[in-house]
Parts: C-alpha cells; structure tokens; sequence
C-alpha cells in the first residue's frame, strides 16, 4: 500500500484515493479509535476546521461519519486557521482536532491533518497503526451525522493573539500590507492588525472555493513585494492556504523567510533572558549563513529533518522555546504547540519594534549563503538508493563542494516532488551542480 501519512497528514486529489468518501470515513473511524484506546473519555468529541477550498464541506462531511461511527460527535469550527485547531482542542476538553485543508498545496488539492488532545501533530506510531489497519477496515457509510457547529472559535483565538503582544507594544499607525492566500486567513488576518491599530491594505482576501495559494501568499509573493513598494508601506505579511506559515517583506519589497524571522527573535528572546539554553531548533533546509550567524551570536542550533513536527519533538526534547523552517513555519513555544503564521507576524513585529528601525535592518542581519531549491517533478517515487547514476553524481557533487557547502536531496511529503537544494559560497557552482542533479534524475528515473 501506498504511504498514507506525508510530512504534514494526508493529502491528494479529493474524489481519488485516499480523498474519496468511503477511505475518508475510514481514515476517521480508525483515527479516533486510536486516540479513544489512548485516551478513553466519557463524551469523546472532535474540535474539526477547514479552509476556504470547495472541496472542503463534503470531505468534513465524511470525517464526521467516520468519527460517529467510532462513537465520537463532531464540532465544526468553519473557515479557521489550522492554528485554531491547534490551540482549541486542549481548551475545549476535545478528544482530538481535525483540520481539513492542503495547506500550501493548488486549489485542486486537499488534505487532512489530525490533531491529538494536546494540540500537536500525531504521532508516528499512530499514523502508522492507521495505515496497517486501512487495507482491512470496513466502509462505515454515510451515517449523516450531526455536526454541531461552535461560531465562537476564531473570535477566541483572536483574544489569545492579541493577548501574546507585550502590554506595552503599540502598532498604531503601523502600514501593513496583508495577504491571505485566499486562504483560512482571509477574514481573521486584517481583523487582527486592524483591532491593533494597523492601516491594512489586503491582498487574497476574496476566498471563492477555487483561488486558494493562487497567485498570492507566502509561496507566491510577487505581488505583496509589488505592493509593499507601491503603498510605501512598513511592511508587509504573507501567510499561506490555512495560515501556519509565513513569510514577511520589508519596507522595500524585499522578502524575510522563516530563517530571517528566527534570526530576529532569537536575538529579542535572547536580550530578554527568554532563550532557553541559548539554542534554537532549525531544519536540515535553513541556510547555512543563518547557522553560522547564531553561532557567532553565541547561540546554538539543533538542525532536524524537515517537518514541523520533527522541530516540535526536539523543542520538547531539549525544553528549548524557538525552532522553525525557512518555509516560515516557526515554533514559539511558549505560547502555541505547532506552527501560527499569524503568531508568528505578531512576534516578528515585537521583536522588530524592539529593535527599532527599518525592518530591512532584519534582513541584513547576516549573509545567506547562495541556494538554490530545484522542485523536479515526478510520476512514481523511486528509492534514491536504487538510481546509481544519481548516487554518483550526488557523491560527485559533494566532493566538489567539500565544507563550502552542501547537497540536500529528498522527495517531498505533501507533493509529488523531488526537492534538489545546493548550497554554496559559489552561486555559479550551485546552478551548475543542481542541473546536473536534476538532469541524472531525470535521465534515470523518469526516463527523460
């Protein structure tokens, strides 16, 4: 069987597999036995939310058939953030969270990403318990089950943002421009910046079903550079499809990833004595000219397989407070179980004014090392251990860049993608040792 669980739950086309509503209910029913036989509860119910993808109604309507068939009711909390999820299922008593939604992905994909009591990713033994049981599991049916609808969420979840900005904070004033992917974040996002004072112009906050991740957001963001310039802005603030990532672009345009931002508040947590152990939790992707940076800053870092997840368990493993992804997923520890693009804003924009000046200054905080990601997009999923031409030419790759650099290659867990990253203090050797990765791959496996 195919694997089920990517880096970030499931996900795929809805209408084929695993996205058809008999495997959904499925899914469900075997998930909520799992978390029943970790956790039995007397009024077991489940904390569900969605984004903006049309797709989204009929495939929350499957999780809840699959939920009621192991007993367990559905609460739907609408349109939100994934985030919402996340820090409502432990507040609210819930067995576990559901959150409906592709993230990043095209409009023509969706997902679903589970939540435990806690408010963090499932675990690994989990998913796998899941997966081995599917191939024997029973469709459930349509039950039409009652979902109970809660409208209160967002404006809660509202509260605690604004509650996690210092008391003295003010961003009245403050130009922003806003982009919401047409995503989860639409509403919520220029709601918050305006209550704090903020002069907001939005971008991809007209969600209608099919424009998610369209042209805009965190992975697009041409557009909000454009505008930020344009409007002579402060800033500018781009989170994606169900907002748990995001990414900032300065007063000129220019972008600030999620290494940029990590950069920013390690140093505001560390001059506020906040920085657990001097030390933050990267991925393998961060560049390396951040790493370098933190360490002549005096503050460490622990680098781990992508997948927030993964920046989440060695946060809990080493009680550090601050971890993340370039991708702008980043972890504030403290005050939320997962990756909050919102949160993350907030935060940046706190350690920012603390700071003082132009947000560029941030930017230039340290010197990125040339990088080049290449997506190479594929039919099937072939062990890379299996592509000796492609192992040769990986291990050429390495010996030509020695310790100026590195090669990073792995597939990735949510698209259908080879990812190549190169990463050096020659830009020239990284376009040229990237193609040529590319070009063995392609040559080997896809048979191009």
């Amino acid at each position: 069987m195919t694997k089920l669980f990517g880096t970030d739950g499931v996900r795929g086309i809805p209408g084929t597999e695993p996205l058809t509503p008999a495997t959904v209910r499925r899914l469900a029913r075997l998930c909520a036995k799992g978390f029943l036989a970790r956790r039995p509860t007397r009024d077991p119910f489940c904390l569900l939310g969605r984004d903006t993808r049309g797709s989204g109604p009929a495939l929350a309507r499957a999780l809840a058939d699959g939920f009621a068939a192991a007993g367990v009711r559905t609460v739907e909390l609408g349109v939100v953030p994934t985030p919402v999820v996340s820090y409502l299922t432990p507040r609210r008593g819930a067995l576990c969270g559901v959150v409906v939604s592709a993230s990043h992905n095209p409009p023509e994909f969706n997902g679903i990403k589970f939540f435990t009591e806690c408010g963090r990713k499932v675990s690994p033994e989990l998913e796998a318990e899941v997966e081995r049981g599917l191939p024997r599991s029973a469709d459930p049916g349509a039950r039409r089950a009652r979902l109970e609808r809660d409208g209160s969420a967002a404006e809660q979840y509202l509260d605690f943002l604004v509650s996690t900005l210092p008391a003295h904070e003010d961003l009245s004033g403050l130009r922003v421009v806003f982009d919401g992917s047409n995503g989860a974040a639409s509403d919520l996002g220029p709601r918050l910046l305006r209550r704090l004072g903020c002069e907001v112009t939005t971008l991809g906050c007209r969600p209608d079903g099919t424009n998610i991740n369209r042209g805009c957001g965190a992975l697009e963001t041409g557009l909000l550079s454009r505008t930020v310039a344009a409007r002579k802005a402060d800033c500018g603030i781009a989170v994606d499809g169900d907002a748990d990532r995001c990414v900032l672009a300065d007063e000129t345009g220019r972008l600030l990833d999620g290494d940029a931002l990590i950069a920013l508040s390690a140093l505001h947590l560390r001059d506020l004595g906040l920085l657990r152990g001097d030390t933050v939790v990267l991925t393998v992707m961060s560049n390396l000219g951040l790493v370098d940076f933190l360490r002549r800053e005096g503050i460490a870092s622990v680098q781990v397989p992508v997948g927030d997840r993964n920046v989440t368990e060695a946060l809990d493993q080493g009680d550090f407070v601050l971890g993340g992804e370039n991708s702008g997923h980043v972890v504030f520890r403290r005050l939320a179980p997962t990756g909050d693009g919102l949160l993350t804003a907030l935060q940046t924009l706190a350690a920012w004014r603390a700071r003082g000046g132009l947000l560029s200054g941030a930017r230039r905080l340290y010197r990125t090392f040339p990088q080049v990601l290449l997506n190479v997009r594929v039919s099937r999923r072939v062990p890379l251990e299996k592509l000796p031409t492609f192992q040769s030419e990986l291990k050429r790759a390495e010996r030509s860049l020695k310790d100026s650099g590195r090669v990073f290659v792995r597939y990735s867990g949510t698209e259908p993608l080879l990812r190549i990253l190169v990463e050096a203090e020659d830009r020239g050797m990284t376009k040229e040792l990237s193609g040529r990765l590319a070009a063995a791959f392609k040559r080997e496996a896809e048979g191009v």
